[in-house]
């Protein structure tokens, strides 16, 4: 038997010489010596007492250790499970008590609070290789013998954010993931001659799915940055070709004056996701670099559904058109609306998660029996079959019996002079239901709430337009950059 996702992503890459990872420290790691690291690793999580099917839960610092341990977990057949570094322990014991996993793998720094949550074993990381995982493997074999796993078995448990209740962990597959990487790596047209700018986290889907699968597939090399460093990456752009971010990347970038058309001359690609990108930002990075960014869309259960073209046509504002052998409708209880109308975005496909872990209740509501997974996201499709994302679902608000959703909103406020960014978000009221609120970031400190309600009331209908206006000095983010409307809600209800 096979391992489908082991086999097509790093088996294959068992005598490749060629250059893989690139470290801050200037050390590069060849292909072939990676996946020998890789095979120390399934030896010690495999000792450790890991069998096929086990979850191991990871968090850790980004390191070479840490993603050759996704490799790992995917050769021993183990379901890797990485969460957030910024999770305190409370959270992490939901976690782990919802997971059961064989396996725990936490930032040395972190060890004695971890132990602290229950008997599961502990492995280190750290930073300086001092790790008890990395020692651990440091004795090993470099060769491994493989776990057979199949197109259904579990690579992965992903845990979505949860803001609107108990986190989700969400089921993904071998196919799962393989699927998404042969998509993303043909559309996007990555090869071995591609050198990858690496500087999200690895615990998300975008960092380690969207980035590492497809830089795998593909043979590209990948400079390895541990942390996001806008100097940094302007110091990779001439000699790199790829660049994954979130948008909040290319703002920090736009500030720094050294980004210019000569700069980027040797760059193919620039992506983002995981949050909206300004319009703004889009015209003003090509026309700082003559680059337009490729925006897209996915989600934690279903990592990508759409990308804007790689040839062609890249809309600011809109995620674009359905991946090969995805399916995206538009609907309203189900059923399709006519192009142009926004409804609920629903999504079919070899990309589409398993169900969610210990909730099949939930998973129920939101995966139809005949396939489609309901997103939560509402969006519209024009004529071509290009999509725009218009908001979530929870975030819509209602208000006096009225439908108000908040990106169109957002969108008017934003076209302000003065205005850098902008929330609109619902909180409750007593007579219509709820009370429309637009949070505020201001790069014109003389410009005035009143002086905004003023530019913004003549392209609103009246029950569109904000009650209030908050100042901000800062949306609330969480690390991938999606403004956190639950925050804004809880401290302006």
């Amino acid at each position: 038997m096979t391992n489908t996702l082991f086999d097509a992503l790093f088996a294959r890459h068992a005598q490749n010489d060629a250059p893989f990872l690139t470290l801050d420290d200037g050390s590069t790691l060849s292909y072939a010596g990676f996946i020998r690291r890789v095979a120390q690793l399934a030896n010690v999580i495999a000792s450790a007492g890991v069998s096929p099917g086990d979850r191991i839960v990871v968090q850790a610092p980004k390191l070479l250790d840490t993603i050759a341990l996704y490799g790992a977990a995917v050769q021993a057949g183990a379901v890797y499970l990485p969460l957030n570094t910024a999770y305190t322990q409370n959270e992490l014991t939901y976690f782990i008590e919802d997971a059961s996993p064989a396996l725990i793998v936490c930032d040395a720094r972190s060890e004695a609070e971890i132990r602290m949550i229950g008997d599961t074993p502990v492995l280190t990381l750290s930073a300086n290789e001092s790790g008890t995982l990395s020692q651990a493997a440091d004795g090993q074999s470099e060769q491994f013998e493989t776990v057979p796993r199949g197109t259904e078995d579990l690579a992965a448990l992903l845990y979505t954010s949860g803001t609107t209740g108990r986190s989700k962990g969400a089921m993904l597959s071998h196919k799962n993931l393989l699927s998404n990487a042969q998509s993303l790596t043909e559309l996007w047209q990555i090869t071995d001659q591609d050198r990858l700018i690496h500087a999200l986290p690895i615990f998300h889907t975008h960092g380690l799915f969207v980035a590492m699968n497809t830089a795998l597939l593909a043979g590209a090399q990948v400079r390895f940055m541990s942390a996001f460093d806008a100097g940094a990456i302007i110091e990779e752009l001439p000699r790199s070709t790829l660049l994954m971010g979130v948008p909040t990347f290319y703002t920090r970038l736009l500030a720094d004056p050294r980004l210019t058309k000569d700069l980027t001359a040797n760059m193919r690609l620039f992506v983002s996701g995981s949050a909206p990108l300004l319009a703004e930002t889009h015209v003003a990075f090509e026309a700082r670099t003559g680059r337009r960014i490729l925006e897209r869309y996915g989600m934690t259960e279903t990592n990508m559904i759409t990308s804007n073209p790689y040839d062609g046509g890249r809309v600011a504002g809109t995620v674009g058109f359905a991946l090969p052998g995805t399916e995206v409708l538009i609907t309203d209880n189900g059923a399709p609306v006519a192009d142009g109308e926004i409804g609920m975005i629903e999504t079919r496909g070899d990309n589409v998660f398993q169900g969610y872990w210990n909730m099949p209740e939930k998973t129920a509501e939101e995966l139809r029996e005949n396939g489609f997974f309901i997103t939560g996201d509402l969006g519209v499709k024009d004529t071509e079959g290009r999509v725009s994302i218009v908001g979530r679902e929870k975030d819509l608000i209602i208000a006096g019996g009225y439908n108000i959703y908040p990106k169109e909103l957002e969108d008017v406020i934003n076209d302000v002079d003065g205005v850098l960014e902008s929330a609109v978000f619902g909180v409750p009221h007593p007579d219509f239901g709820e009370s429309v609120l637009a949070a505020v970031v201001l790069e014109d400190p003389e410009l005035t709430v009143e002086g905004i309600a003023e530019i913004v009331e003549p392209h609103l209908a009246r029950f569109k337009h904000p009650r209030r206006y908050i100042v901000l000095d800062a949306l609330p983010r969480n690390t991938m950059g999606k403004v956190q409307k639950n925050v804004l809600r809880a401290e302006h209800v």
